[in-house]
């Protein structure tokens, strides 16, 4: 694996970016960032547009270039320093770079790069480069593709340069499937939604004929399952992302909602009621066969199976007031692991499986958060009126969520922030937007 990163920036008590940044300059030695907690003080790096091959490329090597400064610095970890105060141009992915004039402007990375089309394909280069140590972390990187894919390549080489300077997993080649709002806050359309990470290239999967909720994909990305009350009462369906087959999971139940996968892709947790009870069950997908899990006069709902398939969290009201449980997949009792103060729904297990996200309602404020597996370390990370539906982004770091705004013309929006409540921000869709989920990793 390349060599993690170039400037140590730990909020854990004291700030060592200083400190780390001038060993760097009088040694040369590569810097590093730890991302532990939050991170004050942005990586500054020189991210030129890309050069090109011929005159007619320069526009879509803007397009490029512009996607991958919005997804390293939309992550808060890195600022581009402005190219008005570049002191060097040749700076393609075949250049010889000219070291001390990005360290003069005190650029700790260089990405330089290059795009070339023929016949409808693209081809980029690009290169990252150790200003300070003036070396290149690894090799070069080559993607090519048809030019109608140009953001998918965008996002891929940002999520290299991500992964090698950062040393963690990508996310930025990713999907989230979303409902889709809009008309008259109290008869909304709600259609079944996709689009990029960013909220680029969405794109309805429903004609909003039938109310819609709380999509999943599955642990590939090539299906969605969800709720529909296409029947009048909710049911589950799966959608196939690459034919559009649709079926129903179960036939006529009398209520069935609140499906997620197993990390297998061959069975799904959801909520049943059968008789005026609500309960967990798992359905495995080829056999239709179905399995109560929980059984209980309480509520139990939202479940979210852990990365290693062998627990569930859920939401209960069987303590009188709804909490977080967690029990064993296979014939497990169930245990509480909220303690806090409000009410607990909809945990959401991380992919990295020591983290759950949740939602918690106190004092009339809504707010996302997440706990450890046992309950132990709550971090509230946001609060307004209504924050709802965390979910998990493919490497853990950052989760999304939907606001609704209040009165008669607010809507909900889809919105993200990391794990220590940093950097939050608006996702744009084009109308409104709720139920995120993000899909995992494109392949």
């Amino acid at each position: 694996m390349m060599a993690r990163i170039w400037t140590t920036v730990v909020l854990v008590a004291t700030l060592v970016f200083a400190a780390e940044h001038v060993r760097a300059q009088e040694q040369r030695v590569p810097l590093r960032i730890v991302i532990t907690e939050g991170v004050i003080e942005p990586m500054p790096i020189a991210l030129p547009t890309f050069s090109v091959g011929n005159p007619g490329d320069r526009e879509l090597a803007s397009r490029i270039t512009a996607v991958i400064v919005d997804d390293l610095t939309g992550t808060g970890l890195f600022r581009r320093i402005s190219p008005d105060a570049y002191l060097s141009s040749d700076t393609g992915a075949d250049s010889r770079i000219r070291f001390a004039d990005w360290r003069a402007i005190n650029a700790q990375a260089l990405i330089a790069g290059s795009v070339v089309t023929a016949n409808d394909v693209i081809e980029v280069n690009f290169r990252l480069f150790d200003v300070f140590a003036e070396s290149e972390f690894g090799k070069g990187v080559r993607f090519t593709s048809d030019v109608g894919s140009w953001r998918r390549v965008a996002h891929k080489i940002a999520d290299s340069i991500y992964q090698r300077i950062t040393g963690e997993l990508p996310y930025f080649d990713s999907q989230v499937a979303f409902i889709s709002e809009s008309g008259a806050k109290g008869n909304r359309i709600k259609q079944l939604a996709i689009m990029d990470y960013d909220g680029a290239n969405a794109r309805a999967l429903t004609d909003g004929t039938d109310i819609v909720l709380a999509p999943r994909f599955s642990p590939d990305g090539g299906l969605l399952i969800y709720t529909s009350y296409e029947t009048g009462t909710p049911s589950v369906y799966l959608l196939n992302l690459r034919t559009g087959a649709r079926q129903a999971v179960l036939q006529n139940p009398d209520m069935a909602f609140a499906p997620r996968f197993f990390p297998d892709g061959g069975k799904v947790v959801l909520s049943l009621t059968i008789d005026g009870n609500t309960d967990i069950f798992e359905v495995e997908l080829g056999s239709r066969k179905v399995r109560r899990l929980t059984s209980s006069a309480a509520i139990d709902t939202a479940p979210s199976v852990s990365p290693d398939g062998n627990w569930i969290a859920f939401e209960s009201d069987r303590s009188r007031r709804q909490q977080i449980y967690i029990m064993r997949a296979r014939d497990g009792e169930p245990r509480r692991i909220s303690f806090g103060e409000g009410r607990y729904g909809t945990p959401v297990w991380s992919p990295t499986g020591d983290y759950i996200a949740f939602t918690k309602q106190y004092r009339g404020r809504f707010h996302i958060g997440v706990m450890r597996a046992d309950g132990s370390d709550e971090r509230i990370l946001t609060a307004s009126f209504l924050d709802e539906g965390p979910t998990w982004s493919p490497n853990g770091r950052n989760l999304m969520f939907f606001r609704e705004e209040p009165g008669e013309l607010g809507g909900p929006s889809i919105y993200s922030v990391d794990v220590y409540g940093r950097n939050l921000r608006r996702i744009n869709t084009p109308q409104f937007g709720s139920d995120p989920s993000w899909s995992p990793i494109r392949r």
